[in-house]
């Protein structure tokens, strides 16, 4: 490796902002605070088998899930870390109930949106888990911040990205002009530029659902995970099957690799199981920028519009022609039953 080629977080964002005659720094600013308090996260989740952050925190969220203690410790540094950015006006978090108004910050311009460890379910088995992060501006910059602010269209993020904790801390993140990743290097505490201009393929070999639900999927989803699974050479068929039950770690396989994730509507959960403000805007938004596709099998998940905070929809999301296939055949299965 040649050092003298190394470029930090730091001086990406430097260089990225002089290219901008109007820049204000403000992005910076929140970004400088995502990394630190990603930081924090990373060493508290890289000494969790030896203190006492494993385990359930007795408290469950407004999804009523419970809430891991490592959940709780990562939102509270999260929101701690933005507050203290000068920047951030409100935060809305997976763990909250509410908005989170900052103090003092009332004419600030930056909304973010934060799922602060997802996949969290992993972290007793020492499974890849992540922070998933969106930026937005206000709509109205002179009125007083509201809710309405937060309720945009994932098509109007200003910022997104996520830090995955795995064998190696990496930030994923695009403003909307491309798609860069960063490896945290341990022995100076930066994110380097390790992948640059992430591109995901066209066509990919790995498929990653829930299995477990086959039965209670749309039966256009069950004809499309068949034909992942059907030999065929033209098309480098079967695929493989990789799900990990953490959508970060999911996600971040099958964008470097190329392949699809998931999560279609069920009897149970008809309206999908992800959250919209907090993981499926945040991913479409990146995968897009690499070339991918993300659709709730009924339009963009970019172009829908939120109705409330923790809204769920359903997400098929990865390689653009695996995803344009997936919904066209859960489509086809919808048309038929209409025509029956």
């Amino acid at each position: 490796m040649s050092y003298s080629k190394v470029i930090t977080l730091e001086q990406y964002i430097v260089d990225q902002q002089a290219l901008y005659k109007d820049a204000q720094g403000s992005l910076s600013k929140i970004f400088r605070s995502l990394e630190l308090a990603a930081k924090m996260v990373n060493r508290d989740v890289r000494k969790a088998g030896l203190i006492d952050i494993l385990g359930n925190q007795g408290s469950t969220n407004i999804q009523g899930e419970e809430q891991k203690k490592l959940d709780v410790i990562a939102n509270d540094i999260f929101i701690a870390a933005l507050s203290r950015s000068g920047e951030v006006c409100m935060i809305i978090s997976e763990e909250n109930d509410d908005v989170y108004y900052v103090e003092g910050a009332e004419n600030e311009k930056y909304i973010v949106a934060m799922d602060p460890l997802d996949g969290s379910s992993n972290i007793d088995v020492n499974a890849s888990i992540g922070t998933i992060f969106s930026v937005y501006s206000r709509k109205n910059p002179m009125a007083a911040p509201s809710i309405d602010d937060c309720l945009q269209k994932g098509k109007h993020q200003v910022a997104a990205g996520y830090f995955i904790y795995g064998s190696s801390t990496m930030l994923v993140y695009s403003t909307g002009v491309g798609l860069n990743g960063f490896t945290l290097d341990d022995g100076i505490q930066e994110f380097c530029l390790s992948h640059p201009n992430i591109q995901t393929p066209a066509n990919g070999k790995i498929f990653s659902v829930n299995e477990g639900n086959f039965e209670d999927f749309p039966a256009g989803v069950q004809a499309y995970i068949n034909y992942c699974k059907t030999k065929d050479k033209s098309t480098s068929r079967p695929y493989s099957a990789r799900y990990i039950g953490s959508l970060i770690a999911d996600f971040h396989r099958n964008l470097l690799k190329g392949g699809i994730f998931f999560y279609p509507p069920t009897e149970k959960t008809p309206n999908g199981k992800l959250r919209l403000m907090y993981e499926c805007n945040t991913m479409a938004f990146l995968v897009e920028q690499a070339g991918g596709a993300a659709s709730t099998g009924k339009e963009r998940v970019l172009d829908v519009k939120p109705t409330e905070l923790h809204q769920r929809v359903p997400l098929f999301i990865g390689s653009k022609n695996m995803v344009d296939l997936a919904v066209a055949m859960l489509n086809e299965e919808a048309i038929a039953a209409v025509l029956a």
